[in-house]
């Protein structure tokens, strides 16, 4: 079964690394289908508009092209003929229509495409510096890493066939207790409930089949199914979402937002009109198990929906919620966990290289009537060579999910809270075959709550600098 996937991984991941340099220069006629897509096998210039939409959809949607640094290759949405990939985002989710893409991408003569994305950081990371007795201190040299390898083609008239498969080496290069995060909590190692450290992602993290169905240029539906996959529940997982693109960390609300982005055993159905989309899911709660480079039991005895709209090219919003059956072994009980977010993508100066990227999340998990929210405004400014980014959060938790709850200590709060500020900097070092090496560095300042200063300090920092390994941006249009 392993063998299997791993032939399955590569065989998405080697065309687009073979073919990245085969079609500099290569345009081909373009014919057009009934949905005014281009049939399989065949290739537009760019200067010709994506699609039937002459530039625009029919509610006055500009519409992304991109050549991709690659002759002039045209690839759309992988569960829509109608919609520009730029929008695509983890699973099934919506990026804004002018989210650069870093990625190699390789058009066949058969009609398949492929894209191949990946992000490799070397770096050291140290928490809490300034507090040596305090909770949580601990550095770690590690490689957080991620790849994905994306194929698509035509089906007839109006159909779409598209297939992903995303692998993480984190359970090789980061360790099987993961790495230190201060105040991050989720999952176990050793049948413990993580704390202060940032869990490791599986070797297999997405492996997954979908078919879309044009009724019109307005109109398709889609299903998706993955083992593992991710379920119609929050926004673009944070590996993902641009605006976090340069920040090696896991967001501290990433198991109230986004966590699901690795589960396995996904089923989605949606549908789309115009601007706005709504699909359902029904998907296995539990959270992958401390075998990270193994498949776990589907179980789909959960299930969630999400409504997406994107008014403008620029803009993603997304409401979602989901019922799941024991997410947490070291914490039983069933979560209803409630998602909002907007992500904002605007390319500057015409260039890939010149943009500004926004989120706003919140989301909420609601647990024995208890409810604990957790918010998240992030950015990121890419001018040239220099990258600046920032990250502010605001959560709270229970003492128990922080390792510090004392059932005979009435003075531990029923919750606690913490408000924390990231800034980074980073400088693209090289370019090389469409592929960037970037060096950077980053603080974090914490500002716990009263309480729980006695333990981690009164504002911890953390910092850690780093080099990153990404495929250069494609040109964006």
């Amino acid at each position: 079964m392993k063998n299997f996937f791993l032939l399955l991984s590569l065989s998405l991941v080697a065309p687009a690394l073979q073919a990245q340099h085969e079609h500099h220069g290569h345009t081909m006629p373009a014919k057009r289908d009934s949905v005014g897509k281009p049939t399989n096998g065949e290739q537009q210039p760019m200067h010709q508009n994506h699609g039937n939409m002459n530039g625009a959809d029919h509610q006055g949607m500009t519409r992304t092209g991109a050549d991709m640094n690659h002759g002039g290759m045209s690839m759309s949405h992988l569960y829509s003929r109608s919609l520009p990939m730029n929008r695509n985002g983890s699973g099934t989710s919506w990026h804004p229509d002018q989210t650069p893409m870093y990625a190699y991408m390789s058009h066949r003569p058969s009609g398949w495409m492929y894209m191949l994305h990946y992000s490799v950081f070397l770096r050291h990371t140290n928490q809490n510096i300034n507090n040596p007795n305090g909770k949580g201190r601990a550095q770690q040299f590690d490689a957080p890493n991620w790849f994905m390898g994306m194929a698509q083609r035509n089906v007839g008239k109006r159909g779409l066939l598209s297939i992903k498969a995303m692998l993480s080496l984190d359970p090789f290069t980061v360790g099987k207790g993961g790495y230190p995060l201060l105040f991050q909590s989720g999952e176990t190692y050793q049948n413990r409930p993580l704390v202060d450290r940032q869990h490791q992602h599986d070797l297999f993290s997405e492996l997954s089949v979908g078919y879309s169905h044009s009724f019109s240029p307005k109109a398709d539906a889609f299903v998706y199914v993955g083992l593992p996959g991710e379920p119609a529940l929050g926004p673009p997982a944070f590996m993902h979402r641009i605006s976090s693109f340069n920040n090696p960390d896991s967001p501290l609300g990433h198991h109230w937002m986004d966590a699901t982005h690795i589960t396995f055993g996904v089923a989605t159905a949606g549908f789309r009109y115009g601007i706005a989309k709504i699909e359902a899911s029904s998907f296995t709660g539990r959270e992958p198990d401390e075998a990270r480079l193994g498949i776990d039991r589907p179980r789909f005895d959960s299930y969630s929906y999400r409504l997406s709209v994107n008014p403008t090219p620029s803009l993603a919003l997304q409401v979602s919620q989901g019922w799941l059956k024991n997410p947490e072994i070291a914490h039983p009980g069933d979560v209803r966990r409630t998602t909002a977010s907007l992500l904002h993508s605007v390319t500057l100066n015409g260039s890939p290289d010149f943009y500004v990227t926004s989120a706003l999340v919140w989301g909420q998990n609601v647990h024995d009537n208890e409810a604990e929210n957790a918010y998240l405004a992030e950015t990121s400014f890419q001018a040239g060579r220099v990258a600046l980014y920032g990250r502010y959060e605001n959560i709270t938790k229970s003492p128990e999910e922080l390792g510090i709850a004392d059932d005979n200590d009435n003075s531990v709060p029923r919750h606690v809270n913490v408000d924390n500020l990231t800034l980074g900097l980073n400088y693209r070092v090289v370019r090389y075959l469409n592929t960037d090496l970037v060096a950077g560095a980053q603080l974090t300042a914490g500002m716990p709550d009263r309480y729980l200063q006695t333990l981690y300090g009164r504002m911890p920092l953390s910092g850690q600098v780093y080099l990153r390994i990404t495929p250069a941006p494609m040109r964006m249009r």
